[in-house]
């Protein structure tokens, strides 16, 4: 089954996309190396400073807890004689929670069963005797990295898959089981808050271009303050109906100095008016605590989304259940 989403006409995605693509700045990977030979150290940090960001750790008791710090980096390379751990223990450790990271062992001495063991668990990528040839390392190093951008990128290829099917599976299930339109919208505000991983999300009802009291609310904190009756997203919302985002609020002139961002704490805001045959029935409002790192494939889920709850809330506005 495919599950790329279709291409559809949205007039505004170009502008949100420019927006989108303002806040993207290039970032060096990250890279992990573990030694406790501080030579080194300096030196695996001067080979690479220029291409990644590079962190180092003298043990490997150091490097998990750089590692709980700083979260997932592309590549580590390690050393396999440490005193208290092990290289190859080490990066056993890290194959749980960061199962995409690839793993360079720097070994000086012989040591066939423990490297023949990570090697075949996937633990280890590659192994390179010392003393090392500094264009041979940065060449396996260089296609760790290839190789860790493709696993990531595919990961997150099947967890966009997966979050679309759930949300839109959610979606229609709230359609079947719901008997009055109240009943749809917190359901539906949960499902979109947690797919796009929202600080809040709120699920308006409109009638005759105005904001009504029907609403759902979802929030990661207790309690959500509903504002969207003064803001000016949400007006703009209404009345083009078109979807309205501000990307990073603090560095927007026409924003910035808006109560309810300054007291909400609310960086980025999304807003989407759920229409139907030109009449808008409500509006879905997206808040993050940071500026939006939205894709434009979740743009377009969005706003294919939404037209799966314009239907939803229609069916279910003029449903009426045989007694």
């Amino acid at each position: 089954m495919d599950n790329a989403i279709p291409e559809l006409a949205i007039p505004e995605l170009d502008n949100i996309s420019r927006q989108l693509m303002s806040l993207e700045k290039p970032q060096k990977p990250k890279m992990l190396v573990v030694d406790d030979e501080p030579d080194n150290l300096d030196l695996l940090y001067r080979t690479f400073r220029r291409d990644f960001q590079v962190l180092r750790a003298e043990s490997g008791v150091m490097a998990l807890d750089v590692l709980a710090t700083e979260g997932e980096v592309a590549v580590i390379i390690s050393d396999q004689r440490m005193p208290e751990m092990k290289g190859t223990e080490f990066l056993s450790k890290t194959v749980p929670q960061f199962p995409n990271t690839m793993r360079i062992i720097l070994t000086g001495f012989t040591d066939v069963e423990d490297l023949v063991e990570a090697i075949n668990s996937g633990q280890v990528y590659k192994y390179i005797t010392k003393p090392w040839d500094p264009n041979e390392l940065k060449a396996v190093v260089q296609r760790a990295a290839e190789t860790y951008e493709l696993l990531k990128q595919r990961t997150e290829e099947l967890r966009r898959a997966q979050a679309q099917t759930n949300l839109l599976s959610a979606i229609v299930h709230v359609a079947q089981s719901s008997s009055r339109l109240e009943d749809c919208l917190e359901p539906i505000a949960i499902a979109f808050g947690r797919n796009f991983l929202a600080h809040g999300c709120i699920l308006q009802l409109v009638e005759g271009n105005a904001l009504v009291a029907g609403q759902g609310t979802y929030s990661t904190a207790d309690g959500l303050e509903n504002w969207l009756g003064q803001d000016p997203l949400a007006k703009a919302a209404i009345a083009n109906q078109q979807m309205q985002v501000a990307v990073n609020i603090p560095t927007d002139d026409a924003l910035a100095s808006v109560g309810h961002y300054q007291t909400s704490g609310v960086q980025a805001h999304l807003i989407v008016p759920i229409t139907y045959r030109g009449e808008v029935l409500a509006v879905l409002s997206l808040q993050w605590k940071k500026p939006c790192k939205l894709r434009e494939d979740e743009l377009t889920l969005i706003h294919l989304s939404a037209q799966q709850v314009a239907l939803a809330l229609t069916c279910t506005r003029y449903y009426r259940p045989v007694v």
